[in-house]
């Protein structure tokens, strides 16, 4: 399916006291990914919520392999797992600057009505770019 990459490089404020990116910075490191790979398909988040849909996460996976630290440039890969339907499922493959995989990844997002805060189908226009 699609997939996308990025790269970023480590601040001195997403390490911890041993040097090392604390593993709650992966996830904003996801999101980074996904946010860019919607982009990329010409569709934004703010977009997608002005008309109405919002994507919670609810599932999230992430297996750490080798320490990230301060300053390294990290490439973030996104995957679409398979095409949407009410929910849009990503993995991950974040390496580092010798392309050794540090961690391995997958969310699970829902698309859902902002108004009535159920559940819906994928957008038509979004999975109209996916078939292109």
């Amino acid at each position: 399916m699609k997939i996308d990459e990025i790269k970023i490089r480590v601040r001195y404020g997403e390490t911890d006291q041993m040097g090392v990116v604390h593993h709650g910075n992966y996830v904003l490191y996801l999101e980074m990914g996904r946010i860019e790979w919607l982009r990329k398909l010409g569709v934004s988040y703010k977009s997608m919520e002005k008309n109405g849909v919002i994507l919670p996460v609810v599932s999230l996976t992430i297996n750490y392999k080798k320490p990230a630290t301060y300053d390294d440039v990290l490439k973030i890969k996104t995957i679409l797992k398979n095409k949407p339907t009410a929910k849009i499922e990503f993995d991950y493959e974040i390496t580092n600057e010798n392309n050794e995989i540090i961690t391995t990844a997958s969310t699970t997002l829902v698309f859902v009505d902002a108004k009535t805060n159920k559940p819906i189908k994928a957008p038509k226009y979004l999975l109209d770019i996916l078939d292109n």
